[in-house]
């Protein structure tokens, strides 16, 4: 099965989707690889769909991603008197460190952590925002606070706060058994939730041992801070939406969202826009027509993938939301302003033999119209620097690790096929040839580029650039 769209779908796995018959007309709408959420997930059941998508996998004959995405620590209130207390706006209130209160003028925080670093002037966002404080005292054993959006507040609602670096590890213990259990499986990819510095990436790296590829998820503003030190350390990013839209004023986020996909196409990391992409689609069988300009400009914007989360884990209608998300990358991609957008976003290669070479295979490839590029990668590097270039023709990956075919699954344009690793160079040509035929990439007679590391098998030392002509069998 090739697609011929080159923005990837991330589709989220849940009671509406985990079936071997669902997973499958998900994967023929359109998904290319899939979210396993932990905050819904415990060990048995993640075991079961890693055996379903492999089962699928050999199935369709094409290599199918798995991202576990841990769920990192969550701040929430504690137990309120009867249940829930309401807030106006202007009222004071106290902030204290126990998991519970009688009193509808405290506010339990069972959180040690959160006092030791909260500050006067702080801002504390809970229920999602809906309720707003700012502290005008705080020390260590308590704070105060004044109200400045008020409402009703339910009991174990989660607390943000923008303005406070957390003194807490974006792993808990639960993390860290999940992310044991991802990796005895085998899983392609781990997402780490609640990042706010390098030093949370560098300590998932250090636990994963390059057994799977690691993305930072992007949700607070904190992260915003040291984005390009986490993103030299990871191995891809999510714009994930949901958190960062209650952490930054709104009119923000629109605008993050672009330094985060400029920031990872220059580093030839793959970049994922998630959270509320087609939200209404949890109830109703079509998007609006806001969801659908959502999803077209984060295609516009040469985002890596488009996740999906409740729409295809819990919804009423998950096939049709992966084919909607389907039929909007596809449109976009086919519109003379997008390849004029790519083209005008393409940044300048770094003083490097491999960017150097992949500079020439988009040139060479543009200026003889070929019908595909084909890369040999064994790391996968040469075929992130291919779609780097965001080119208009379709790449083709092959690799003898299919390990790195599933993680490439993420990565716009890649089509991954897995096949022993060349033997020489003339194998190098004329099994690239016989692949981008069988494929369906070009036919007989057209023409093709190829890009491989000399020697061969070495990783990251693409420095070689051939043209050849398709024959057939």
């Amino acid at each position: 099965m090739r697609r011929t769209r080159k923005t990837k779908i991330l589709a989220t796995l849940g009671p509406a989707s985990s079936s071997p018959e669902q997973l499958r007309a998900l994967f023929e709408a359109g998904a290319d690889i899939f979210r396993i959420n932990m905050s819904h997930t415990d060990h048995s059941r993640l075991a079961e769909l890693h055996g379903r998508v492999r089962a699928l996998e050999a199935e369709m004959g094409r290599p199918i991603g798995i991202l576990v995405d841990l769920q990192g620590p969550k701040i929430r209130v504690g137990t309120l008197p009867g249940g829930q207390i309401a807030l106006t706006e202007g009222q004071r209130i106290k902030l204290a460190c126990q998991a519970t209160s009688e009193d509808p003028g405290v506010l339990p925080i069972p959180h040690p952590e959160v006092f030791a670093a909260l500050k006067q002037k702080h801002g504390l966002l809970v229920d999602d925002g809906k309720i707003r404080l700012r502290t005008w005292a705080a020390t260590p054993a308590g704070a105060e606070a004044s109200v400045e959006v008020g409402g009703v507040l339910k009991n174990k609602k989660g607390v943000n706060l923008p303005d406070t670096l957390l003194p807490l590890s974006a792993m808990t213990e639960k993390d860290r058994g999940d992310l044991a259990a991802a990796l005895a499986l085998g899983v392609d990819w781990i997402a780490l939730s609640f990042v706010q510095r390098p030093d949370d990436i560098a300590e998932l790296k250090k636990l994963v041992r390059g057994q799977a590829a690691v993305l930072a998820k992007i949700e607070k503003p904190k992260a915003l801070e040291s984005l390009h030190e986490i993103l030299e350390l990871s191995d891809a990013l999510m714009v994930a939406r949901g958190d960062l839209g209650v952490e930054l004023p709104l009119e923000a986020v629109p605008g993050r969202q672009k330094e985060i996909i400029r920031a990872a196409r220059r580093a030839g990391k793959p970049v994922v826009v998630a959270t509320q992409m087609l939200e209404s689609m949890i109830q109703a069988p079509a998007p609006t027509r806001a969801e659908v300009s959502d999803v077209a400009t984060a295609v516009f914007e040469g985002a890596d993938a488009v996740m999906l989360s409740a729409e295809t884990a819990s919804g009423a209608h998950p096939i049709e939301a992966v084919q909607v998300m389907d039929r909007i990358a596809t449109a976009v991609e086919a519109d003379p302003q997008f390849i004029v957008i790519m083209d005008a976003q393409r940044e300048a290669p770094e003083e490097t033999t491999p960017d150097a070479i992949m500079t020439a295979v988009h040139q060479v490839t543009h200026t003889i119209h070929a019908r595909a590029i084909v890369c040999w990668t064994k790391s996968g590097s040469t075929g992130l620097r291919a779609a780097r270039e965001r080119p208009e023709a379709p790449i083709l990956a092959l690799t003898p690790l299919v390990e790195t075919a599933r993680r490439m699954c993420l990565a716009w344009g890649l089509h991954c096929v897995t096949t022993e690793d060349a033997h020489d160079l003339d194998d190098v040509v004329e099994r690239a040839a016989q692949f981008a035929y069988d494929e369906g990439f070009a036919k007989p007679g057209e023409r093709i580029v190829i890009t491989a590391g000399v020697p061969l098998g070495t990783p990251g030392a693409t420095n070689l650039l051939r043209v050849a002509f398709v024959g057939g069998r």
